[in-house]
């Protein structure tokens, strides 16, 4: 007997598969999927990517561009240095110290960045493309309240 045996036959196997591909992959909080997209989904980390796409910045040009850019307002420098560590410790960025007095302290984008902000970028053009879709939605839900 299965977890999925109370359900419609139709769905079960889909339900097996997806069940065993989150055993597979991560279930556990810290997991990199969950982690991952975790970091797309929250309020900076994605435009801290998109800008690291476009060049290696310093701290204190990155928090200057995220004030500009950004619709959710300043950035603290905490909270800036803590998303830095987070996309850093998962592999996607890189930090860099010169030998000058003060140290320069940089932020660059890896490979595995790169190739992160390539997927991001599709789902991006996917949402820009159904955005007039979901406008729809939104309204017809809205509505029926």
């Amino acid at each position: 007997m299965s977890d999925f045996d109370n359900f419609d036959p139709a769905c079960r196997d889909g339900l097996t598969m997806l069940a065993r591909d989150m055993a597979e992959h991560g279930a556990e909080r810290d997991a990199p999927i969950r982690t991952v997209f975790g970091l797309l989904g929250d309020r900076w980390s994605m435009l801290i990517l998109l800008l690291l796409a476009i060049a290696p910045f310093r701290h204190a040009e990155l928090r200057r561009l995220l004030d500009r850019l950004s619709a959710e307002g300043k950035i603290s420098q905490r909270v800036l240095t803590l998303k830095l560590r987070q996309l850093e410790r998962n592999g996607l960025v890189a930090r860099s110290v010169s030998a000058d007095v003060p140290p320069r302290v940089g932020y660059a984008l890896t490979p595995l960045g790169d190739g992160l902000v390539g997927e991001a970028r599709r789902l991006l053009a996917w949402v820009q493309t159904s955005g007039t879709a979901i406008e729809q939605a939104r309204a017809a839900f809205d509505s029926a309240d």
